[in-house]
């Protein structure tokens, strides 16, 4: 590509198959907008592996955009290793398992340039290959920032390549536990194609102009008819962003504490976070092919509300 400038990297979600390049790399944080996305393209500055590709390109997932910028970027762009105390749930030489705490954002954009994940793992792991694209430091899915739970980050090229792959394929299992508002009595399958909101970019859909195919199974867990709330374990079969919240609202059972997506049912005046964790995630090792489970238990702050809403005490009306 020459050596005009910077190269950006962006890595694709599984969950970004068939999408236009132009479109999602456009909605990412700090992207170029689509018509600078389309010059850069007629210049052969955007390549995927070492082929040049058009705007119009049809993502197939998981595969990772390099983007050469024609002047340099600003140095603060570049996240920075920061020494972040990390709860490390599973490690060996290719992967790591980290239990995310709520708060903490994954990757850095625009308002969150440091205190991230990346910035953590690019601390911890800065003389192993993780840091092999710094703007993601091989972390290959994500959490909301108010979402605890196990992440995976890969520590090498070929766990990088394995992971994308086990989520493309849809073979990694992922369990959440989820506190939702309403009684929900039986298991099942929501099966409702989730697209971008029609009016507000920020938010995820079931009414979308342009949707794509989203499965979540869910069983309840602890019926709390006192307070009348639900702990569901939730089972997302695909990866669409802000699936599990956009669903479970969707069927009339918003996660508590959720502000977007709970159409005024929130969090107790003490919990002000939505109530959504990723408990496990199973996976098979890169190197062995070895099924591994990972677990993290529920959090003080989840464990705080529940004991609250066993005695009876409601979660409140969230204002708006």
């Amino acid at each position: 590509m020459g050596d005009a400038g910077p190269v950006r990297l962006f890595v694709v979600p599984a969950d970004a198959a068939g999408i236009r390049l132009d479109v999602w790399l456009a909605a990412q944080p700090d992207a170029p907008t689509r018509s600078q996305i389309k010059l850069a393209a007629e210049q052969q500055r955007l390549r995927i592996g070492e082929r040049a590709v058009r705007a119009s390109f049809r993502l197939r997932g998981a595969e990772t955009i390099a983007l050469r910028e024609t002047e340099r970027l600003d140095a603060a762009f570049e996240p920075q290793a920061e020494p972040i105390d990390l709860l490390v749930l599973y490690e060996d030489d290719q992967i790591v398992a980290i239990d995310k705490p709520v708060g903490m954002v994954v990757h850095p954009a625009v308002g969150n340039r440091a205190g991230t994940l990346v910035n953590a793992v690019l601390h911890r792991y800065a003389h192993t290959p993780a840091a092999m694209l710094p703007q993601r430091a091989g972390i290959v899915h994500r959490l909301d920032r108010d979402t605890s739970g196990v992440i995976l980050v890969a520590r090498t090229v070929e766990a990088h390549e394995a992971l994308s792959r086990q989520f493309r394929e849809r073979t990694i299992r992922k369990e959440y536990m989820a506190l939702v508002h309403g009684i929900v009595r039986q298991g099942g399958v929501i099966d409702l194609p989730i697209g971008r909101h029609p009016s507000d970019r920020k938010r995820m859909s079931t009414r979308a102009v342009r949707s794509r195919a989203a499965i979540s199974e869910f069983e309840p867990r602890e019926l709390l008819e006192r307070s009348l709330a639900t702990l569901l374990e939730v089972r997302p079969r695909t990866g669409r962003t802000h699936q599990i919240r956009v669903h479970l609202a969707a069927r009339g059972w918003p996660i508590v504490g959720d502000k977007v997506y709970g159409r005024g049912s929130g969090a107790s005046p003490t919990h002000s976070r939505q109530a959504l964790h990723a408990s496990a995630i199973e996976l098979d090792l890169p190197v062995s092919g070895r099924r591994l489970r990972i677990e993290s238990p529920l959090p003080s702050d989840l464990e705080m509300l529940l004991r609250s809403l066993r005695s009876g005490t409601p979660a409140s009306r969230n204002p708006g």
